[in-house]
C-alpha cells in the first residue's frame, strides 16, 4: 500500500519540522491552555464560510438551490466572504501547523486535505467566482485552470482510496455527490436512479454486514473499494445524463455545471480529510 504522510514525501524537512514547536509562532501556542483550540475554532468557521459560500455559489451554477436570483447577485452577495474565509484559513492553518508540526508530518489525512485544498481554492477561484459573475460564462484560461483543479480532485481522492476499507471520508464524497444528484436529477431519471442507488446500498449491506465477518478485512476491503467506485461511476452517470438532458440553461452548459458539481464535492471531501486527521 503506497504511503503518502508528508514524512515520506519530503523526509528531508524531518529537522525542521521537530524544530518548529520550540520557535515562534509554535511555541508559544503550544505552551498555551487556549491558544490552540481557539485557532482551531476559527479555521473550522473559516473553512464553512468558505465551503459554504462556494457550495451555494455552485448550486446556483447547476440550476438548483438559491434559483430565484441570477448567478452574478449571489456573487456579489458572496464573493467578499469566499476571500475572507480563504486568508483566515490560511493564516489559521499556518499557526496550527507550528504548534503540531510533527503530528501533521506523519499524517496522510493532512496529505489529503492539502491536496484537497488546493484543488478547492484553484475551482473557487478559476470556476466558481468568474462563472457566478459573469452569469455562467467561462472564458479559456478559467477551463483550463478548472480541468487542472479538477485533476488535482482526482488525486486527492486517489489518496483516500489507498486506506484499508476506502477511508470513511470517501463515504462523506460519495454520499453527498449522491444526494446533490438527487436533488438535481428530474422526472424518470431521478426514479430510476433513486431505485439504483437503493439496490446498491441494499447489497453491499448484505455483504458486509451478513455474508462477511466485521473483522474479515481480506474480504471487506475490495468489496467496499468495488462499491465506492461502483457508486461513483452511477453518481457520475447520472450527473451527466441529467446535465445533457437539461441542455443549456440562461446560466450555465454542461461544463459549467459538471465543474461545480465537482467544486462541491472538493470542499465536502477536504472537510472530510479534516474529520480524519482529527482522529487519526
Amino acid at each position: 500500500m503506497t504511503v503518502f504522510a508528508p514524512q515520506d514525501l519530503f523526509p528531508q524537512l524531518a529537522g525542521w519540522v521537530a524544530n518548529l514547536d520550540d520557535t515562534l509562532p509554535g511555541k508559544p501556542i503550544k505552551d498555551s491552555v487556549y491558544a490552540f483550540a481557539q485557532i482551531e475554532v476559527g479555521h473550522l468557521l473559516a473553512l464553512a464560510v468558505l465551503g459554504g459560500t462556494s457550495v451555494l455559489m455552485n448550486l446556483r451554477l447547476i440550476g438548483v438551490g438559491l434559483t430565484d436570483e441570477p448567478p452574478r447577485v449571489l456573487h456579489r452577495n458572496l464573493a467578499g466572504w469566499t476571500w475572507a474565509g480563504l486568508v483566515v484559513i490560511l493564516i489559521t492553518g499556518l499557526l496550527m501547523g507550528a504548534a503540531n508540526g510533527e503530528r501533521l508530518y506523519t499524517s496522510e489525512a493532512f496529505t489529503a486535505k492539502m491536496i484537497g485544498l488546493l484543488a478547492g481554492i484553484i475551482m473557487t477561484f478559476a470556476i466558481t467566482l468568474p462563472a457566478s459573475k459573469n452569469d455562467g460564462r467561462l472564458g479559456p484560461v478559467s477551463r483550463i485552470m478548472g480541468v487542472i483543479g479538477l485533476a488535482v480532485f482526482m488525486f486527492a481522492v486517489w489518496v483516500f482510496l489507498q486506506a484499508k476499507l476506502a477511508n470513511p471520508g470517501l463515504w462523506h464524497v460519495i454520499m453527498a455527490g449522491g444526494l446533490i444528484v438527487l436533488f438535481a436529477a428530474r422526472g424518470l431519471t431521478r426514479i430510476v436512479y433513486l431505485g439504483v442507488m437503493l439496490a446498491m446500498v441494499a447489497a453491499q449491506q448484505v455483504l458486509t454486514h451478513l455474508v462477511y465477518k466485521a473483522d474479515d478485512f481480506a474480504h471487506l476491503d475490495p468489496v467496499n473499494k468495488g462499491f465506492a467506485w461502483a457508486f461513483a461511476g452511477v453518481i457520475l452517470l447520472t450527473a451527466v445524463i441529467q446535465s445533457v438532458a437539461s441542455g443549456r440553461s440562461p446560466e450555465s452548459g454542461p461544463f459549467v455545471k459538471g465543474m461545480a458539481f465537482a467544486a462541491i464535492l472538493v470542499w465536502i471531501m477536504t472537510a472530510a480529510a479534516g474529520r480524519w486527521l482529527a482522529f487519526a
